[in-house]
């Protein structure tokens, strides 16, 4: 089945509710979706919810909220309903008993009931002996009863699959061509929860959701003979198979959320990235756009998809190159937009949003921030007063004290004539005491007076933001620097 056939292509992201959803799963709704989109099909998300131990009630909301953030939106789903509902695995397990019935019923299965201390014995026994690591077969064709005779049970069964000598261990894959994929031992398809795996609901939700493309990560090549063989007993239709490749660290490890903050989607809310520069990003780590340039928008990447231009070498999650992509973003902005933006993320560190007077500022950072987040932290001199107004111990240490209070003394006196509480009033004001007065280089005169006012030797423009701080907290800000 190509990417061109006359039938629609349905598509699908199925992502597990067991925590902060993963970047891996916009990485592939983005493909998903950009593919569905070129070719006028359907993108169903689904939600496979069978790990009841890794199970968590607050992921499925988190898993919509990042999506619908990106703009990544399905066409059918739990929260949308659809033709093929339900879309959650939980709510569906009616629907595979009979197909792990006909599995039983036609040899291609058989109940399992070997204890997990049983398993993990004959697994350490194998690594001893350098063997591949497999279910030995000791269930198959006993009786629970006979089975039990030889110890080592529990007395609720699972049930495996019996995997033939002539599994298909190569297939077609739409992005990578011909792939081999090693030889699979009698998988687990319903567990003694009556819950299925993930390998046989993956395959009867798929078959039944009408699935055309099964879009997921090269993780996943070596469970696909275990579905190819589902998929020929059960008599269903094959999909096509597009293996995508994993997101990787800078040591070419693949990407984790125990061991990298970026893998977390919420993460990168909470750094202040915009969803339209981190959808950029994910395409180009694993694609090749048309006309070689690195900035084009999700309608641009969508309507000249293509297969042949996914790049199969695991991309590495650059996070420099992110950063200049959202600093384009932000600076293509207007400044309304990045205003309201910015406001958001204010109140998401916490922070008073004064929507008007980071309105005011935004000017001031738009072309010094490369996330949001730099930009709230920009502003928080204008946002915060008395004790949450904290001067950077390092700066303090670098700009004030001995050093700089003559330079303090003097800008006090100065500013505290100055009525017209303008940038230009207070520009000139500033010059004719530190510069001309006291004779001293602009870094050197007005570093001091930087720190003083917004806590840091980094800050928006001094003189339009002593204006925006307003004189009254502008004064009161230097006099508390010139006593300490």
């Amino acid at each position: 089945m190509s990417e061109t056939s006359a039938r629609p292509p349905r598509v699908r992201v199925a992502p597990s509710p067991t925590g902060d959803p993963h970047v891996g799963t916009a990485y592939m709704s983005l493909f998903n979706l950009g593919f569905a989109r070129r070719y006028g099909g359907q993108f169903v998300l689904r939600i496979e919810d069978t790990d009841r131990a890794r199970f968590r009630a607050d992921s499925e909301q988190q898993i919509y909220d990042t999506l619908h953030w990106l703009g990544l939106d399905w066409d059918e789903g739990p929260d949308r309903g659809g033709p093929y509902a339900p879309y959650r695995q939980s709510e569906r397990l009616d629907t595979y008993q009979p197909f792990v019935d006909q599995l039983l019923a036609d040899g291609h299965a058989y109940h399992c009931w070997c204890s997990p201390e049983r398993l993990t014995e004959m697994r350490e026994q194998q690594r001893a002996r350098k063997l591949p690591t497999g279910y030995d077969r000791l269930c198959l064709g006993k009786s629970a009863e006979e089975r039990k005779a030889l110890g080592g049970t529990v007395d609720t069964p699972v049930v495996r699959m019996l995997v033939p000598d002539d599994a298909p261990l190569t297939f077609v894959d739409v992005v990578r061509g011909e792939v081999s994929a090693p030889r699979p031992d009698d998988q687990v398809v319903l567990k003694a929860d009556g819950f299925p795996t993930y390998h046989l609901a993956v395959v009867v939700d798929d078959h039944l959701m009408g699935i055309t493309h099964v879009v997921r990560g090269e993780e996943w090549i070596s469970s696909t003979p275990k579905h190819l063989l589902l998929y020929r007993w059960l008599g269903f239709e094959t999909p096509a198979f597009a293996h995508m490749p994993l997101l990787r660290n800078t040591d070419k490890s693949k990407i984790s959320k125990r061991k990298n903050p970026a893998a977390r989607l919420s993460w990168f809310v909470e750094q202040g990235y915009l969803p339209e520069a981190l959808l950029n990003f994910l395409a180009l780590l694993g694609y090749g756009p048309a006309d070689d340039s690195e900035i084009f928008t999700f309608d641009q990447f969508s309507a000249s998809f293509d297969w042949a231009r996914v790049n199969t070498v695991g991309p590495v999650f650059d996070l420099a190159k992110l950063d200049w992509l959202n600093g384009h973003y932000i600076r293509e902005l207007a400044p309304a937009d990045l205003a309201a933006r910015l406001t958001r993320q204010c109140e998401l560190a916490g922070l008073p949003a004064d929507a008007e007077l980071v309105t005011a500022a935004t000017p001031l950072v738009q072309e010094r921030i490369q996330t949001l987040a730099q930009g709230a932290d920009m502003l928080r001199f204008l946002l915060v007063d008395g004790a949450d107004f904290v001067v950077d111990e390092a700066a303090a240490a670098k700009q004030l004290g001995e050093k700089g209070a003559p330079v303090l003394a003097a800008a006090l006196a100065a500013l505290d004539d100055v009525t017209d509480w303008t940038t230009d009033a207070i520009e000139a004001a500033l010059r004719s005491a530190l510069v001309d007065g006291l004779e001293l280089k602009p870094r050197h005169a007005y570093g001091p007076v930087r720190v003083a006012v917004t806590g840091s030797t980094v800050s928006p423009p001094l003189f339009e933001s002593l204006e925006l701080l307003g004189r009254d907290r502008s004064l009161a800000r230097l006099r508390a620097a010139a006593r300490s």
